[in-house]
C-alpha cells in the first residue's frame, strides 16, 4: 500500500520546483483516483501482452509473476443471494444476483455446494436455456452477466459465490484547516491511502503530475521523494 501523504508531499515539492503553483487537496484527490485506476487497468493490459509472447523467457516470466503479485491483493470472494421469486419463462427458471459494487473483473462463480457455474455470453445463455439439452443442471449450472449489474443463473440458486477482482478503493487525502491552510489528518474516517503495491509510488507521482500538466523525469521524483522523507524523519525526531 502506498502512503497518500508521501505522494502528495512529493507532488507538491515537484510542482513548486517547477514553479507550477499549488495543487489543492481537491485537485490532488481527483488526479490521484485517475492515476491509480490508470495503473491498475494497465496491469491487465500488460499481463495479456506478456502472456502472448512465445517461449519461456525468464525476464518475461518474472514480469508476469510481478504483475500477478500486484493483482493478488485485489482478489475477492462474495456470497450473493438470489432474488425471489425466481424469473420464469419458456419452461426454465433463473435467479438474479446483483454484482458487488466493487466488482471489476470475474474470475469464477460457484454454488454454495461447491459445484462450478459456467459463465456464458448473454447471447449464448439465452440460446442454452431454451433447450432441455443445453440448459443448466443442479450439478452444472450456467450463468451470464447483463449490463455489469446482474448475474442470471439457471437453474436458480438461493446464493452463489462470486470470485472476482475488485476495484481499488478511491484514495483520499484528508485534512483540517488551520490558519487557512490544509493540515494533513490521517485520523479522519474517510482517509484512505492508495490501494496499490508500494512499488507504484514513483509512477503515481509521475502520473498525478502529468494530469496536472507537469512533465517530470524519473530521477527527479526519486530525488525529491528522498528529500521529503528526510524532512519527515527530522520533524519526527524534533
Amino acid at each position: 500500500m502506498v502512503k497518500i501523504n508521501k505522494v502528495y508531499q512529493t507532488v507538491l515539492a515537484l510542482a513548486n520546483k517547477e514553479q507550477r503553483g499549488y495543487i489543492t487537496p481537491q485537485e490532488f484527490n481527483l488526479f490521484a483516483d485517475h492515476a491509480q485506476m490508470d495503473i491498475f487497468e494497465q496491469y491487465f493490459y500488460d499481463l495479456n501482452q506478456f502472456k502472448r509472447i512465445p517461449g519461456n523467457d525468464t525476464n518475461y516470466s518474472d514480469m508476469v509473476n510481478l504483475i500477478e503479485e500486484k493483482i493478488q491483493r485485489f482478489i475477492n470472494s462474495s456470497a450473493v443471494g438470489g432474488s425471489t421469486p425466481f424469473f420464469r419463462r419458456a419452461g426454465f427458471t433463473q435467479s438474479t444476483h446483483s454484482i458487488p459494487e466493487n466488482f471489476y473483473r470475474l474470475i469464477s462463480i460457484e454454488n454454495l455446494n461447491g459445484s462450478s457455474v459456467e459463465k456464458l455470453s448473454l447471447k449464448d445463455y439465452e440460446k442454452a436455456v431454451l433447450s432441455p439439452l443445453t440448459r443448466g443442471t443442479k450439478d452444472r449450472a450456467i450463468c451470464c452477466m447483463k449490463n455489469n449489474e446482474n448475474f442470471f443463473v439457471s437453474p436458480p440458486s438461493d446464493s452463489i459465490i462470486i470470485n472476482y477482482i475488485k476495484k481499488p478503493q478511491q484514495p483520499n487525502w484528508t485534512y483540517i484547516v488551520v490558519n487557512e491552510k490544509p493540515l494533513y489528518n490521517s485520523t479522519a474516517e474517510d482517509h484512505r491511502d492508495f490501494d496499490l503495491h508500494e512499488s507504484e509510488q514513483k509512477e503515481l507521482v509521475i502520473k498525478i503530475l502529468q494530469l496536472a500538466g507537469i512533465s517530470i523525469k524519473d530521477y527527479e521524483v526519486t530525488q525529491v521523494a528522498a528529500e521529503e522523507e528526510n524532512k519527515t524523519i527530522i520533524q519526527q525526531k524534533s
